[in-house]
């Protein structure tokens, strides 16, 4: 449990204000997140009831599973948390909604063999197939036509066991687009009517690389999260980009406009629970990301994660602190007060199982303020609480 010095509850529900948003959620706060993978899924689905405004900035820089066999593939940038987010976002009270999303969240089966999933394939294709049946015109339509597209550019050798079947559409949508990014998932969010807003931080195909205490480098989102690898034995000192997963190219992404103007409009910022350095740092690294929260004027919110997280070895809350306002800094420039980036840290030392502690001095030469509040209840631990957690950045916004 996380030592807090000096103890300190700030009770930050503001039921009035969440009960507003409930009530009209065309209106709700435009909530801004950094984010990628699974861990904001939840979250997601349930903000849907208090706001339409999210936005969601999602890493494109995965390297394991069904994204890595595109990615090595058709050279492209990672599909699978984009496709997560959008299921996660779309609206649940349209007709087929259910349909849809058990189609975009199939995974071909491991143990098949090639000309069994290829079959399978290619009736999803001509639009023959138990998971396509039900699903209406033109999303039907859309579907058979993308996936026709990814069946005719698929190499011969293309491992297609366990294969999301929602990220070859949206791999398909990409190779029939002229491979951008940025109009597929506005077609698809209009297409499954997503609450919200969806973007890639960057459509660039590039890969994380990290550099460890010891000087060690790794390359490659999935050798860093420590869930299809070992996980890492040393500290994170910093992560970068590289146009290589498998040697280190260094390379600079430039943040697109549209992400500019869209955290230029954020009622509030979070960096959220979930993986770090790969999900949320990850989000941090493309050049004018520091710069345009510097100069957006709304609270800037931390959530550490409450339970453990492979990527956090040997690092303890002030170091997880330091090391966001830190990267943050590489584009700034050090000269930038940590409270422009960063003015909000939401924790639940109650519940929540955090290593180190934060005290006074720390956090007033940050100028951040420390939040302490039941984020974490009996039914969810050692998760946070959706409800609560949602309730609590609704308050702030």
């Amino acid at each position: 449990m996380m030592d807090i010095r000096p103890p300190r509850t700030d009770q930050v529900l503001d039921p009035l204000r969440v009960r507003r948003y409930r009530q009209a959620p065309e209106r709700g706060p435009r909530l801004l997140f950094f984010s990628g993978g699974s861990a904001l899924e939840g979250i997601s689905r349930r903000l849907q009831r208090y706001s339409h405004n999210t936005i969601h900035l999602v890493t494109p820089f995965d390297s394991g599973g069904s994204s890595a066999t595109l990615r090595d593939a058709f050279g492209m940038p990672a599909l699978g948390d984009l496709r997560s987010r959008l299921m996660a976002l779309a609206d649940e009270t349209v007709p087929g909604h259910s349909q849809v999303h058990r189609l975009f969240t199939h995974r071909l089966p491991k143990e098949a063999g090639s000309d069994t999933l290829r079959a399978t394939l290619d009736a999803l294709a001509s639009g023959h197939h138990p998971l396509i049946d039900d699903i209406s015109n033109p999303m039907r339509r859309l579907i058979c036509h993308r996936l026709g597209v990814f069946r005719a550019a698929m190499p011969d050798d293309f491992d297609l066991r366990g294969a999301s079947i929602g990220n070859l559409i949206l791999a398909g949508g990409y190779l029939d687009g002229r491979r951008q990014l940025d109009p597929l998932v506005r077609r698809v969010s209009e297409l499954v009517h997503v609450r919200g807003t969806v973007r890639a931080v960057v459509g660039d195909d590039y890969h994380l690389a990290a550099t460890l205490a010891d000087g060690r480098r790794v390359l490659g989102q999935h050798r860093i999260t420590g869930k299809e690898v070992p996980p890492l034995d040393t500290p994170i000192a910093r992560v970068d980009l590289s146009a290589s997963g498998e040697a280190h190219v260094p390379v600079t992404a430039a943040l697109p406009e549209e992400n500019r103007r869209l955290i230029a409009s954020a009622d509030l910022i979070c960096y959220p629970p979930g993986s770090f350095y790969s999900s949320v740092l990850a989000n941090l690294l493309p050049a004018g990301v520091g710069r345009a929260i510097r100069d957006t004027p709304c609270p800037k919110v931390f959530i550490p994660n409450p339970g453990h997280d492979p990527e956090q070895v040997g690092r303890d809350l002030p170091g997880l602190v330091t090391t966001l306002v830190e990267t943050l800094r590489r584009d700034t420039g050090e000269a930038c007060p940590a409270s422009a980036l960063l003015d909000v840290i939401l924790i639940d030392s109650r519940h929540g199982d955090y290593v180190g502690h934060l005290d006074a001095d720390f956090l007033a030469e940050l100028g951040v303020t420390l939040i302490d509040t039941p984020l974490v209840s009996e039914r969810s631990a050692p998760h946070f609480d959706e409800d609560l957690l949602v309730a609590a950045l609704l308050s702030l916004a």
